[in-house]
């Protein structure tokens, strides 16, 4: 089977590394700076869409400075167990390489942690707490690959304050182009530079996908040219909200409009936040800005009306008045310019999304405690209970203990980065009182002096009177409810 041509061309060294000869810099930089010892920041993080060639930077890296390779990414288990045995094994010891090979001398590893703002549930359970520690004592070099590196440094201060931060850009079309022509001289396809181009274009700028393209297109071909890639246009080609965007406010084009959100894998709903936060800037005449949100409310009560009703029909009025609406709500006035904004609403929410995960975890564990809906805990009980594990550390020892809170959970309680020395003491404490109360050794059973006679089977003697007759007792009747 041949080989993926994305593995296949892959860059062998930093040189190699098209669009980002910044970060390349400083990336290299930050390696030669391991020669004179371990320096201050022992850590790098690449940040950057997929495909621009993180991954390939550091594995370029490693053989340009001949270091070992030590790669966990998303597909591997990343525990606090798998992570202190692996990657701190690798830092701490030189000798041996991960394949039990023997290496010798003072060869470095370089490890590199791809995708690590992907931690998810019991899969990586406690992988940050010991990711930050590698950060502080690893005593070879670490680098952080991440897409979204606002996530993970809402969860951890120290892959902030303690790492250096290099941002790839996406590629320019130009170079994707450049690099995809030596790729089909090597393997023998004429290419013309329209149709690399075209291929570079569709690839929006992630470099992966275009050489996938690329060798798709090229598989039992020896010329390639741009007819060749009139299939990307419907294949590759994926429209965003950007493009709608552009159809309703700078090209004023209604119908085009219509079409092209119908292309659009979105929500109405979701698609009117869009125009509601792009609206007041690009209408900058009062009346314009009136006819837009008035189309835009009748929208709104669309989808008003298809959430009380389900029917689902009266999504398509919805999408008319927010696209081809607003677009003929512009009478005058010059189309804007400049960048389209993210909604506003749509930023906040996927802020707070990992935040509001562990709320809602932390209530139900507080819930099930308490014998109460989460509910009732989330309005009335956790901000109390916030306040109190705040400012009693026995209160704090006592929930962890009992309910058995994760690092996250405990640091939304009482509002502290999960490193941080407070939530650390706690966790400790709480886990020594737990080992201890599992190691205490039992009580001695204290033997209970028996009130009442044994059965030995033989029936037991009425008492008898001073004329040897038995003494009969009656019993008294049974209280009854109804008696007064």
């Amino acid at each position: 089977m041949a080989e993926d041509w994305t593995e296949k061309y892959r860059p062998k060294k930093l040189s190699e590394v098209i669009g980002n000869p910044s970060a390349v810099k400083e990336l290299e930089e930050w390696a030669l700076s391991w020669k004179a010892g371990i320096p201050d920041k022992r850590a790098v993080v690449l940040i950057g869409s997929p495909g621009i060639g993180k991954t390939s930077s550091a594995i370029a890296l490693a053989n340009d400075m001949d270091w070992d390779l030590v790669e966990m990414n998303a597909s591997d288990q990343r525990t606090a167990a798998v992570v202190k045995d692996i990657a701190q094994r690798a830092s701490y010891f030189n000798s041996i390489g991960m394949d039990e090979e023997y290496k010798g001398g003072n060869r470095k590893k370089l490890i590199v942690m791809d995708e690590a703002d992907n931690l998810f549930g019991n899969a990586d359970r406690g992988a940050l707490p010991a990711i930050n520690d590698l950060i502080k004592t690893t005593k070879q070099p670490v680098i952080l690959i991440v897409n979204d590196f606002y996530a993970l440094s809402k969860k951890s201060a120290t892959v902030k304050s303690d790492t250096i931060q290099i941002t790839y850009r996406r590629p320019v079309a130009r170079s994707i182009a450049g690099a995809l022509k030596k790729i089909a001289a090597s393997e023998g396809v004429s290419a013309d530079d329209a149709a690399l181009m075209k291929i570079a274009e569709n690839s929006n700028g992630d470099m992966r996908a275009a050489v996938r393209d690329l060798e798709a297109l090229s598989h039992g071909r020896k010329e390639l040219n741009k007819e060749s890639t009139e299939i990307l246009q419907e294949r590759i080609v994926k429209k965003d909200m950007y493009s709608v965007l552009g159809k309703v406010f700078r090209e004023n084009d209604p119908f085009g409009a219509k079409k092209t959100l119908s292309d659009v894998d979105i929500e109405p709903r979701d698609a009117m936040l869009w125009i509601d936060e792009n609206l007041p800037y690009e209408y900058k005449e009062p009346g314009d800005l009136v006819r837009g949100y008035e189309k835009l409310s009748r929208s709104d009560v669309f989808l008003g009306r298809v959430s009380r009703r389900q029917y689902f029909g009266l999504w398509s009025y919805a999408s008319d008045m927010m696209t081809a609406g607003v677009a003929v709500s512009r009478h005058g006035g010059k189309a804007g310019y400049g960048q389209f904004r993210f909604p506003t609403y749509m930023v906040k929410m996927s802020r707070t999304k990992s935040m509001r995960g562990i709320k809602s975890s932390l209530c139900l564990k507080i819930a099930c405690a308490m014998h109460t809906s989460t509910k009732g805990v989330a309005l009335d009980i956790l901000g109390p209970l916030k306040e109190l594990a705040r400012n009693d550390e026995k209160i704090r020892i006592m929930l962890v203990r009992e309910m058995g809170l994760e690092p996250e959970e405990l640091g939304f309680l009482i509002d502290a980065k999960i490193d941080s020395k407070i939530v650390k003491e706690t966790l400790e404490k709480a886990s020594q009182m737990r080992t201890n109360k599992e190691t205490e050794t039992p009580r001695e059973e204290v033997p209970i002096k028996e009130t009442y006679p044994r059965d030995t089977g033989i029936p037991e003697q009425p008492e008898k009177n001073e004329n040897n007759t038995p003494i009969t007792t009656a019993k008294k009747p049974g209280k009854n409810l109804f008696d007064f």
